[in-house]
């Protein structure tokens, strides 16, 4: 069975913000709005890079990201993944395109 490594967060504060804004768009109320901002921009959910460079998890957030260091970049990405999992099935239905592996 896979056990997720435990690493210890170096730069707090910034891997605090990240997660927020992951938190913030998947929130209830506005998931189905980030999700429709990544199919606007033709993107896939999975391509976390890429909405990062894109501005949909605020403007600062490739900044933020850049620097943290690569254990907390590894993180982030691990926490943003394992969120967009979590999506209720009827969204992710919605929004299959963006959902669907290559």
């Amino acid at each position: 069975m896979f056990e997720q490594a435990a690493f210890p967060v170096q730069n707090e504060q910034g891997f605090q913000q990240l997660s927020q804004r992951i938190e913030a768009a998947f929130a209830t109320n506005r998931a189905d709005l980030f999700l429709a901002s990544i199919a606007g921009k033709k993107l896939r959910v999975r391509q976390f890079e890429q909405i990062l460079d894109k501005g949909l998890l605020g403007k600062d957030s490739p900044e933020l990201y850049k620097a943290l260091p690569t254990s907390d970049q590894a993180l982030i990405r691990e926490k943003y993944l394992a969120r967009i999992e979590k999506v209720p099935i009827e969204l992710r239905q919605r929004f299959l395109k963006i959902y669907a592996y290559y």
